[in-house]
């Protein structure tokens, strides 16, 4: 009988033993996915700024002055420092890259997994999706203007006329809408992790 309760307690602290390594190889799948996913906001906010921030392009485009008047051809530049949206756009995206290489250097650092740093570190994840959110609102708001008009108001559309300008600047706010929704992912992942750890 002795012998079947030692060999019952070796199989619960063998079963444990096992769980307790189960439980550090999630930890560390964990960890090593919250990193691949910061670099990758890095990356996607990075990329959507440069995107926006070199977009530029110069067309010649006929210009009615009157009814009996000639068209005069004029040459004009779509810029993205030209519509205050695009320039939020730009701040916002290079504010979360920046943050991104902040976020993945102090998580690296934080290997013993300080709580308060944990906190802070969520708590600017989601102030991140915030930001992205808005900045890709309003640029989204000023595209659709770009390449629809507003006949209301009397604004023309004017993607017909600058593409190019008007690709990239789309591309750009589909690169952060992802960054969005990685850092939503990342939020998502820390609540899950805090959940787990209150059971």
């Amino acid at each position: 009988m002795e012998a079947q309760n030692k060999a019952s307690i070796g199989g619960v602290e063998g079963r444990n033993g096992r769980e307790k390594e189960v439980g550090v190889a999630n930890r560390r799948a964990v960890r090593w996915s919250e990193k691949v996913l910061r670099v990758l906001a890095l990356v996607l906010t990075l990329v959507a700024a440069v995107v926006v921030g070199v977009d530029k392009q110069t067309k010649v485009v006929p210009v009615t002055l009157g009814p009996s008047l000639p068209t005069v051809n004029v040459a004009a530049t779509a810029k993205w420092h030209y519509m205050s949206a695009f320039v939020y756009f730009v701040v916002a995206n290079a504010i979360a890259s920046s943050y991104a290489g902040i976020s993945l250097i102090l998580t690296l650092a934080n290997r013993s997994g300080k709580k308060g740093l944990s906190m802070l570190i969520i708590i600017l994840d989601l102030v991140m999706i915030g930001l992205l959110f808005s900045g890709n609102g309003a640029a989204t708001a000023v595209g659709v203007l770009g390449y629809e008009g507003n006949s209301h108001v009397q604004w023309n559309k004017v993607c017909n006329m600058f593409g190019k300008f008007c690709q990239q600047i789309s591309a750009a706010i589909i690169l952060s809408l992802l960054a969005s929704v990685v850092f939503l992912l990342l939020v998502g992942m820390a609540a899950f992790n805090l959940h787990k750890k209150s059971k």
